[in-house]
Formats: structure tokens, sequence, C-alpha cells
């Protein structure tokens, strides 16, 4: 029999203690923190040497729970750069990247295999290399034999997946540093003003109720969500959602954007698993082994932006209108700052906190898996 959401543990200290050994939302809590330090540390190290570089294009190489930052420095720049950016997580480097290009390696723990090896190809290559990750750590050593810049970062009992801002903020300060776009150090305050915020409300003490976080896990728990983001930044969101409500809560999640998604999305409001149709769990005379167990009903997470930019007709709005008229639940994350990164840190904080609690509520330890493990095991084989 498979782990059974429990809402009361959500809302009781000495159970979440217990399941929460790696002090998961403690680290979360503390994104804000670790965007103000990594700016102190990012200076430190010297990351302005940037601003005397004029690449020809930029890589950013990260895999696993770092995807997301290579994703954020994607969408940032997208629009506003004339200079290509690509991102890369395995195999090589792709075969432009040389002496007149920079190279952005991204690894919380400064050990990740993949990562390792594509900053020293760009060492080998003689891109001007810069690395964010553990002081001391193997990813530092390449760095410093490349002469680049490594901005060293320290979340205490934090994982890739709860590190997200320590990691995005030297990238987006690089950014920034290479005329790519436009982040200032007062949009950093801000974005760290809105981690504080969204921990706020979603807080262990919230109660179940009243906390955006848990209401949100409680509603996964029970169906089988697809999460929506819109435009390039909601693109980012939406995979970075799923992620985390896969690895963290141990459920399943499809994810789109709009507006190219929306038809597939859609589409699966006609299907098997759409409110009214999904299997036996409103029959009162079912018989499950006769029948068969019912199946989890589909839910739309939606995350919106309701900044006032935001306004007038969306394709957004239509989705939902549709999967209400077809009796699909919706979960509604809205954002509504103005600016799409500080939209974005709103949605990646409210949902991080929801994969947490999912996993609590079922009874897991949000930060690890003996199936993940396992896997680990036989790849060093």
């Amino acid at each position: 029999m498979g782990a059974v959401f429990d809402e009361a543990r959500l809302d009781d200290e000495g159970a979440i203690a217990s399941l929460d050994r790696s002090e998961s939302l403690r680290a979360l809590a503390g994104a804000g923190a670790q965007v103000r330090r990594t700016v102190a540390a990012a200076g430190e190290a010297g990351l302005d040497r940037l601003r005397e570089v004029e690449p020809r294009g930029v890589v950013v190489a990260a895999a696993g729970g770092s995807v997301a930052v290579a994703d954020l420095f994607e969408a940032i720049s997208r629009g506003a750069s004339a200079l290509p950016v690509q991102s890369c997580s395995s195999g090589s480097l792709p075969g432009w990247v040389g002496t007149l290009d920079v190279v952005i390696a991204v690894s919380q723990s400064g050990r990740a295999a993949g990562t390792l090896a594509l900053a020293a190809e760009a060492a080998r290559r003689g891109a001007f290399l810069v690395t964010v990750g553990a002081a001391d750590s193997p990813l530092a050593e390449v760095c410093a034999r490349a002469h680049g810049v490594h901005v060293p970062i320290a979340v205490a009992g934090s994982s890739s997946r709860t590190s997200m801002w320590a990691q995005a903020t030297p990238a987006l300060l690089a950014a920034d540093a290479l005329g790519i776009a436009n982040v200032s150090r007062e949009t950093l305050a801000e974005l760290a003003d809105v981690l504080d915020r969204a921990a706020t409300d979603a807080r262990p003490a919230s109660e179940s109720f009243v906390n955006p976080a848990k209401v949100l896990a409680t509603e996964l728990a029970e169906s089988t969500p697809i999460v929506l983001g819109e435009g390039p930044f909601g693109e980012v969101t939406a995979r970075r959602a799923a992620s985390m409500f896969g690895r963290t809560g141990r459920v399943p999640v499809a994810y789109g954007c709009l507006p190219d998604a929306a038809s597939q999305i859609v589409a699966c409001f006609d299907g098997p698993l759409a409110s009214g149709d999904s299997g036996n769990g409103d029959d009162i005379f079912a018989d499950p082994f006769l029948d068969g167990p019912s199946r989890p009903p589909l839910r739309l997470i939606m995350l919106r932006d309701t900044s006032a930019s935001g306004e007038g007709p969306r394709v957004a709005d239509t989705v939902v209108s549709v999967a209400e008229d077809a009796g699909v639940r919706v979960s509604l994350v809205d954002a509504p700052d103005a600016d799409p990164l500080l939209r974005l840190a709103h949605h990646v904080a409210l949902t991080d906190f929801a994969a947490t609690y999912l996993a609590l509520g079922l009874g897991f330890d949000p930060a690890t898996s003996p199936h993940v493990r396992l896997l680990r095991g036989a790849r060093a084989l």
C-alpha cells in the first residue's frame, strides 16, 4: 500500500522535526538571506572582472537541482542580449566555445561530475571561467587553475534543491556585469524581500487552512497535477515546480508553458482523469476489487501573473475558464510583482515550500530518497 497523505502532520511540530531531519524547511526559509550573503561573496570574489570581458557567447553548465539556474539565466537574457546564451548539463561543451567565450559552471557541492567535466573542458579551451559552489571544492580548484572567478556559497544543511538562490545570485550578477540583463543590487534586495515574505507566509507555525504552501500541498496530494506557467520566466518556474514536486514531493507531475502548451493541456480535460470521469471515487457502490481503484482526478496548477502589466485577455485566463467548465480542479498561484524576476521568485518560493510539505504530509524526509540512493549506487558500479 502506498504512502497516505496526512494533513495533520503539517501542523505537528514534532512530526515535522522527526521527518525533516535535514531541515529543508529551514534552508528554504533562508532563501532571502542566501541572496544577501551571496551578493557580498560575489563582490569579494571579484565577479566584477566580467565587466572588462566582451565575450562572443556564454554557456551555463549546471545539472540536477542546479538546472534551474541555467534556465533562469537563459530566460533573463532572452530578448535583451545580443550574445548567444546556451545551457549545458552533461557531455561536451558546444563546439564553438573557445577563448572568446565565458563559461559559468554551477554546482552547490562543487563536486557534480558532469559540471566538473564541463568546467575543466572550458579551462582547456581557454574560456573565461566563472564557477559557483562550495569553497575548497574540486570545482573551486579547477577555477583557480584556470585563473577564473570562483564565488563560494555555503548554506548550512542545504542541498542543490534548497539552495537555488545562493547558486542563482552570482549568475544573475554575472548577467548584469556582462550587459546581458539589467539586474541591479536594488533588484536583488527586492528579490530577497520577496523571498522573506513568502517564507513568512509558508512558515511551519502557520496553520494549514491559512498557509498557501500547505493548502497547495494538500491539493497536490489528492490529484494528478499539471503545472502551467506563462512566457520565458513562467516556463522556468513550471519546470522547477514539476522537478520539486517529483524529486522532493514524490508525485509525478506534467508541466508546460503558455501559449504553446495550451492545446495539449486543454485536450487532457477531455480525458479519463478529468473530474467526474476519474474512476470510482464518487461511486459509493463501487467495488475496488471488481472495478479497480479510483484514480486521482486532474488538477491544473496555474502560475499566474496578476500584476498591472498582466491585465487584459490572456491565454492563461482562457485555459483556466475551460478547465473550470470541464469540471477540472484548479489551483491558482498568483504573483502580483511587475518585475518578472520577482514574480518568478514568488512562484518558486511557494512551490518549493509546497513540495516540501507534500513530502512531509506523506511521511517522507524531503531531502532523502532510498531509491535515489540506489540509483547513485548503481551509477558508481
